[in-house]
């Protein structure tokens, strides 16, 4: 379950700070406007877990990356969210990284799994899109477990665009990752 809180207020990570803490309940801010989720989907999860996985298997074997799951990026106070699945290289953490463990910039790539409501693909396919555009980020994945289909965004002339669809039997490489090559299917659970 996915809500917006939109009431003409521009919200804040000040503001966020003062909700209740609620076992499970997700706040992200974009652009001033707070989204409050719930725990996703079971499968969602393991959509993570296994995209996370394939990522960090590969970082391991380069030595140069890091992948993450769940990380907050900061990226100012009216700009506050919490992607699937992160990738950085080294360098872009050194400068990205801040002492409270949080990411402060754009991380060369970002992962988005997509959960049952309309509300949340419009967040992920609209505000996150603008937002992961506007700051930097280099490449950004969107994952439907639904339809094991995974859509891939690059940064071309100062703007993520949609570069390609892939479908279960697809491979996924990027020249953001040299080397790295999976089947889309391995990215979803059975």
């Amino acid at each position: 379950m996915n809500q917006i809180l939109n009431t003409g207020v521009r919200w804040t990570i000040h503001d966020v700070e003062l909700l209740p803490e609620n076992e499970g309940t997700r706040y992200e801010i974009v652009d001033g406007e707070l989204f409050v989720s719930r725990a996703s989907h079971f499968k969602h999860q393991q959509t993570c877990g296994k995209i996370f996985g394939q990522l960090n298997i590969w970082s391991e074997s380069t030595g140069l990356e890091e992948a993450v799951i769940n990380p907050g990026v900061l990226f100012s106070e009216s700009d506050n969210v919490i992607p699937d699945v992160v990738w950085a290289t080294k360098e872009t953490l050194a400068l990205t990284l801040d002492e409270a463990g949080h990411l402060t910039g754009a991380t060369d790539l970002i992962v988005e799994v997509l959960s049952e409501s309309k509300e949340d693909e419009r967040r992920d396919k609209e505000a996150k899109l603008k937002l992961y555009s506007s700051r930097g980020v280099k490449e950004y994945w969107i994952a439907d477990w639904r339809s094991r289909k995974l859509e891939v965004y690059r940064r071309e002339q100062s703007q993520l665009n949609l570069v390609e669809t892939l479908f279960s039997s697809d491979i996924i490489t990027s020249p953001l990752l040299p080397g790295f090559s999976s089947t889309v299917n391995q990215f979803f659970p059975v």
